[in-house]
């Protein structure tokens, strides 16, 4: 017979992995106008799974009203693109993105909504708001 393979258990560090990895800055410019909303899609979003080392693909997109600023395109996919070799699960990614952008340009309100590539057969949708529970 087979040798049974025993499973890892999850650990604490692959629920803390890549929450306080150093990524680039985001820019951030002054902003003109008020009470308008600004939609940014990121297609090709990839990072790497803490636990089995495989990569993580999906969208991220991010709506946000801004207030006195104004995320700087270039640098935000500078700072996506960092998340490529990061060990960090969806969950933590979609929450951290959204953490980094409210300290980044202060706005009004945002949401971050991360679609992923399905895996095992499922798909994987995660929201997170600025203010917290507030639904836009």
């Amino acid at each position: 017979m087979g040798q049974v393979m025993k499973k890892r258990p999850y650990t604490r560090g692959h629920a803390a992995a890549g929450l306080r990895a150093p990524l680039p800055s985001i820019e951030v410019w002054p902003n003109q106008y008020r009470g308008y909303t600004i939609t940014i899609r990121a297609p090709e979003f990839t990072s790497v799974c803490p636990r089995t080392g495989l990569p993580d693909f999906g969208i991220i997109m991010l709506q946000y009203q801004p207030g006195a600023l104004c995320l700087e395109l270039k640098s935000f996919k500078m700072y996506l693109l960092a998340y490529r070799p990061l060990g960090i699960f969806y969950e933590n990614a979609v929450n951290r993105i959204l953490e980094d952008v409210v300290r980044a340009c202060r706005p009004v309100w945002a949401l971050v909504r991360g679609e992923f590539t399905p895996r095992g057969g499922l798909q994987s949708v995660v929201e997170a708001r600025y203010p917290k529970g507030k639904r836009q």
